[in-house]
């Protein structure tokens, strides 16, 4: 049985470089955001006091450039796929060590950056069909990813040379009646990733809200016009739960508030975006009490760190820890309204946690236990 052949121009190295410098600058993007969001919502031990709450934005940025360049991935990583595929079926399949050397670490890289873009798009619409951890999963995936692409490229580096720019040697070789359909293709390729982008983008760069028809999430809509992810319903946090609510703080002089007694405690307000992982943002208006006043009230030396629970009855985000950086921020608060209303059971009520630039699984909601650390 002969192995199948292919007639199509385009399946040649011009067309996988050009193509595959896209998909490496996106790539790039949504590697470094991805270690920013990671980092953010799991710190080692010795950078928990250091990360910055500053810029308040700076989350809401990250994560909007690593959900809107991974979208792009996909287009990328499907036109490029098309690109070699051909070369799947050469004969003999393994030419000698270097070659089946160069073909498995080929194997590898193709895997899981299908595997990546993926279950990262899955995670989007918070679908999780598969028995393992996706947090950890993907991290580590992004690790292989990497790996694997340095050493395709130190690989392909004399191919890729040969065929960088449209007068590269390798280029010339090429047939000049494929350069007309080569820049079509690419032109029709840029044409998709940008109508996946304006379709998408939206739900973090309000301005272009209105053209936000693919993504999960819309600025706006939701309880006080502000998305919501995980419901009190989901929580399993009830009316009769919060009924008799009260605050713990707990420190060198712990105490404890009623709703009433922490509403009159001094109120600061604070316009902050909360950033979901999902890639949505939007700005909301908060009003509250600071972290750093109920903490110095419970005796807290400055720059403790913080321990914060929730009345959710499960979830890897029950529990929240966060460093001197965020609970000395005067943005920080222990809120109590949203745009001007008493917070929805959905959003949190009685009490949640918003601070400047974090991941939106770490605002926790329903507060019922402040530790200092």
């Amino acid at each position: 049985m002969r192995p199948p052949s292919f007639s199509g121009r385009l399946h040649d190295a011009r067309t996988a470089t050009s193509v595959g410098r896209w998909l490496g600058a996106a790539f790039l993007v949504c590697f470094l955001t991805g270690l920013i969001s990671h980092y953010l919502q799991h710190p080692p031990v010795w950078a928990a006091d250091r990360l910055p709450s500053r810029p308040v934005w700076g989350y809401r940025l990250s994560q909007g450039l690593h959900i809107g360049s991974g979208l792009a991935a996909i287009v990328l990583l499907l036109v490029k796929l098309w690109a070699v595929y051909p070369r799947l079926f050469v004969w003999p399949p393994v030419r000698g060590v270097p070659h089946a050397l160069e073909r498995l670490s080929v194997a590898v890289l193709v895997a899981a950056a299908v595997l990546e873009v993926f279950t990262g798009l899955l995670n989007i619409a918070e679908w999780y069909p598969w028995p393992f951890g996706f947090i950890q999963t993907h991290f580590a995936l992004a690790w292989v990813v990497t790996g694997s692409l340095l050493l395709h490229l130190a690989v392909k580096a004399p191919q890729i040379s040969a065929h960088w720019s449209h007068r590269s040697p390798g280029t010339l070789e090429l047939p000049p009646p494929d350069g007309p359909d080569r820049r079509s293709l690419m032109l029709g390729v840029g044409a998709a990733v940008g109508a996946v982008t304006l379709t998408t983008v939206g739900q973090a760069f309000t301005p272009l809200a209105s053209l936000d028809l693919l993504a999960p999430r819309h600025p706006g809509h939701g309880p006080q016009e502000l998305p919501v992810n995980r419901t009190a319903a989901a929580a399993g946090v009830t009316d009769r739960a919060v009924r008799d609510w009260r605050l713990e703080v707990r420190g060198p002089a712990p105490y404890g508030l009623t709703l009433d007694q922490l509403r009159s405690l001094p109120l600061a307000e604070a316009r902050l975006p909360i950033a979901c992982v999902e890639g949505w943002s939007a700005d909301a208006h908060w009003s509250g009490v600071r972290i750093r006043d109920l903490l110095a009230r419970a005796g807290a030396r400055p720059g403790s760190g913080l321990r914060v629970t929730s009345l959710e009855t499960g979830g890897a985000y029950r529990v929240m820890e966060m460093g001197a950086d965020y609970t000395e921020d005067p943005l920080t608060l222990l809120a109590l309204e949203l745009n001007g209303q008493v917070l929805d059971l959905d959003h949190g009520y009685p009490a949640r946690v918003i601070a400047p630039n974090r991941p939106g699984v770490l605002q926790t909601k329903w507060v019922t236990l402040l530790e200092v650390l």
